[in-house]
């Protein structure tokens, strides 16, 4: 699901909510989660799961074309961790 699939089934399943007031909740949501990680804050979606930010230390790699070493800087990746709702319900639970 594409984020533009998730307001319409909000604004369908919503029929009293204006599509452009989906459009702003949707909107406010993700900007609120992107900034709590790029915070260095975890954003917890009870039974849904948990997103926060990991850290990559600095390391050597090789470059795959080539084989050459290449060097890779240190980097923060987001990460989510599935609710046990969530993962009770894709296993059949």
């Amino acid at each position: 699901m594409i984020r533009s699939e998730l307001v319409e089934k909000i604004a369908e399943d919503n029929p009293h909510l204006f599509h452009r007031d989906v459009e702003r909740i949707v909107s406010t949501i993700f900007n609120e989660i992107i900034e709590a990680m790029a915070s260095g804050n975890r954003v917890e979606l009870r039974g849904f799961g948990a997103f926060s930010v990991k850290k990559r230390n600095a390391r050597v790699g090789r470059n795959p074309r080539t084989g050459d070493s290449v060097s890779v800087e240190e980097k923060h990746v987001p990460f989510f961790k599935t609710g046990k709702l969530l993962r009770d319900r894709l296993n059949g639970g």
